[in-house]
């Protein structure tokens, strides 16, 4: 034995080195693990709140399509608006929280109990495509002599939920025959319905679909509340022409002024717009009521990003509008004619 000391420590050999420098790397991936999987967590479990923001500004007139008819396009815009929602991941809040033109609202403000997204889209597009006929309604009386000018046939304006047409009629439908019998208006459509009886299948010939004729079979039920057989739909005169309106993917009924303002532009003659870009929102009935809808500061907001000067809103959201204008104007209306009075006066 000797007296020699033995150091506390001593420099790693070559192999030593290059055993540490293959762990290194392996360890630092190891532990970003846990950080990737809390990542991947909050991008994809969705939580039960929705982020609304602003959506697009979208120019109505070259949506509507008509034939057979003189259409006199304008130079300016009318513009529909519109938000964005989505059911938020983690993310999604974030960015809400920091971005002043989003809003936060719970789930249950969306979907009703039971629903799914998915059928909540299908209840919006459901509503848009009643929007649009009861538009196209409101613009051919004030400018087309409507419904005095009708083609023959039933066009359907609405679906009830849970009724024998649910599902197999839908808005825009036009019911040209029953059993054979040719179906010359609406009053003519519900005398078939009531002649057909209740239990009994009707064998319907439908136009106005994008594939063309179609034939379709409802079942009528007994209503004890209408007394009579019923399929379960509102019906209007047919269009006096071809008239489509193209909405995309937006859904809900709060175009339907907005539509109405376009149609009635492109069939007389002169410029509603007085070649400014003018934006709005309103849901709108048969005889041109307007009425109040939601999201309309967001609505607003993507109006003045898409630089109109002038915004029309239902009289009830009016001081929701001006909260967040800046530099447009808003104008509240209770009825198309409210708006195509004040356009005419301030052409």
């Amino acid at each position: 034995m000797t007296d020699e000391a033995v150091p506390f420590g001593h420099d790693p050999t070559p192999t030593e080195v290059a055993v540490s420098e293959r762990r290194r790397p392996r360890l630092t991936w190891l532990a970003l693990i846990p950080a990737l999987v809390v990542a991947f967590v909050a991008y994809t479990v969705r939580l039960p709140y929705f982020v609304i923001g602003p959506g697009p500004a979208v120019d109505v007139e070259p949506l509507i399509h008509t034939s057979g008819t003189h259409t006199y396009p304008s130079t300016g815009h009318f513009l529909l608006t519109s938000v964005n929602e989505r059911q938020a991941n983690a993310y999604d809040l974030l960015t809400a929280w920091i971005d002043p033109a989003a809003t936060v609202v719970p789930e249950r403000d969306i979907l009703a109990p039971g629903q799914t997204q998915e059928q909540e889209i299908q209840v919006a597009q459901t509503e848009m495509d009643t929007s649009k006929t009861d538009a196209a309604v409101v613009a051919l009386t004030a400018e087309a002599g409507y419904p005095g000018s009708a083609r023959p046939g039933a066009l359907i304006e609405a679906v009830v939920p849970g009724t024998p047409a649910d599902g197999k009629l839908f808005p825009g439908d036009v019911i040209a025959s029953i059993d054979g019998s040719p179906v010359k208006d609406p009053e003519a459509l519900g005398r078939l319905i009531v002649a057909g009886g209740a239990g009994h299948p009707l064998h319907m010939t439908v136009n106005g679909r994008p594939g063309g004729a179609v034939s379709v079979t409802v079942t009528p039920r007994y209503d004890a509340r209408a007394g009579r057989p019923i399929v379960g739909v509102s019906s209007v005169p047919n269009f006096p022409f071809p008239l489509t309106i193209s909405s995309g993917s937006i859904g809900g009924p709060s175009a339907g002024l907005m539509w109405t303002l376009g149609l009635t532009d492109l069939l007389t003659r002169g410029d509603l717009t007085g070649g400014r870009k003018i934006a709005g929102t309103g849901a709108i009935d048969a005889s041109g009521k307007v009425y109040p809808i939601g999201g309309v500061q967001e609505k607003v907001v993507a109006a003045q990003r898409s630089g109109a000067v002038l915004f029309f809103v239902p009289h009830d959201n009016a001081a929701d509008a001006r909260s967040v204008a800046h530099g447009m104007t808003i104008v509240e209306v209770t009825s198309f004619q409210d708006a195509l009075t004040y356009l005419e006066q301030h052409r």
